[in-house]
């Protein structure tokens, strides 16, 4: 039968306080069932049942409690043309979507050193990654290396650019991208090699993916591939402005071989010193991308695809916001002209 309530309370849920029967777990026997919202008071415990769940007690007198789908909220407000709902920006949920997108790029991270075996990226953790809006906008980037970020963007966008242009057979699912090349791609130096995969959804760009990893030798006239007395950027080694690193989801190892090996092909030149460790980097670069993307898929079923584009341009005017504030506040202490003085190692004179 139904079981019997000890009291009526007062409680708070979403949407307000609400009159609710109160249960003693004492007085419930296998079978009663209790809609939410109710309170379940134990000895040690008390559990509140939500709106929206119910709870049974089993043979064993436990509590099997199932959480029930709650209704839909109203559809939002149409645009004009009425294609898709307006997704009205919340301060909350531009907090939590900012912390989720942070959140798997720190996951790509977690792939990345876990799957790599260099010592670059393994032990001393230079890398970077970060997501992208489908025009290649950086959306959020865990705090690994600073220096990667700012060209990052830039070298997602020119790979769309790049395979967009006409004669070219254009960004394809399955495909993953390399560059390194500072002038052309948005690298910043050689030995960085960023790796960039696009998130496709029913056969149209949704998202990028791109983590950047220094590698310990990629060619050049010297090991390490930073040599301090190079004159021309082929003395640091392979220069790449664009390669399929994965091409319909076979990784080109052949190719990317070929590439990181030219730079020997030069006099007094010489091609990567340590292939074995560029191409297992390169694989868990891959990788860490692919969590990237099963992460985004995973938030994508939880919010839709539209809202969490909505929450990525959110988050871009939010940052453009903060920033234009910053430039104001310190134009108002400092003036809106600010010099300052540096030196070079050599004692040359920054100003």
């Amino acid at each position: 039968g139904k079981p019997f309530s000890s009291k009526m309370a007062r409680a708070y849920f979403e949407g307000g306080w609400k009159e609710v029967e109160v249960y003693k777990v004492q007085d419930l026997e296998p079978g009663h069932e209790i809609q939410g919202p109710a309170i379940i008071v134990q000895p040690i415990a008390t559990v509140v049942l939500e709106i929206g769940t119910s709870a049974v007690v089993t043979a064993e007198e436990n509590l099997e409690i199932t959480v029930m789908q709650s209704e839909k909220e109203e559809e939002p407000e149409m645009t004009e043309s009425g294609a898709l709902p307006v997704v009205k920006e919340d301060p909350i949920q531009l907090s939590i979507f900012g912390h989720r997108f942070m959140g798997i790029a720190e996951q790509m991270g977690r792939t990345l050193a876990r799957t790599s075996t260099s010592v670059n990226i393994k032990e001393r953790l230079d890398f970077s990654c970060a997501l992208f809006t489908p025009e290649g906008g950086l959306v959020a980037n865990a705090p690994h290396i600073p220096v990667h970020l700012g060209s990052m963007q830039e070298a997602v966008r020119f790979q769309v650019k790049y395979w967009s242009s006409e004669g070219r057979e254009g960004v394809c699912e399955g495909d993953v991208f390399l560059s390194n090349h500072p002038q052309l791609a948005g690298g910043s130096h050689l030995p960085d090699l960023t790796v960039i995969t696009p998130v496709f959804n029913n056969g149209k760009i949704i998202f990028f993916v791109a983590s950047r990893g220094h590698h310990s030798d990629i060619g050049g006239i010297a090991p390490g591939s930073m040599p301090p007395n190079s004159k021309f950027l082929v003395d640091e080694g392979a220069a790449i402005v664009s390669f399929k690193l994965v091409r319909n989801g076979v990784f080109q190892e052949e190719g990317v071989t070929e590439i990181l090996m030219e730079p020997g092909k030069i006099p007094g030149n010489s091609g990567t010193r340590n292939l074995r460790d560029n191409i297992s980097d390169l694989r868990a670069q891959v990788a860490a991308n692919n969590a990237g993307i099963r992460l985004l898929n995973q938030l994508v079923d939880e919010y839709s695809l539209h809202v969490v584009h909505s929450y990525m341009n959110f988050i871009q005017q939010n940052a453009e916001l903060s920033v234009r504030k910053m430039l104001k506040d310190f134009a108002i202490k400092n003036g809106s002209r600010h010099q300052a003085v540096d030196f070079m190692d050599d004692g040359s004179r920054i100003e």
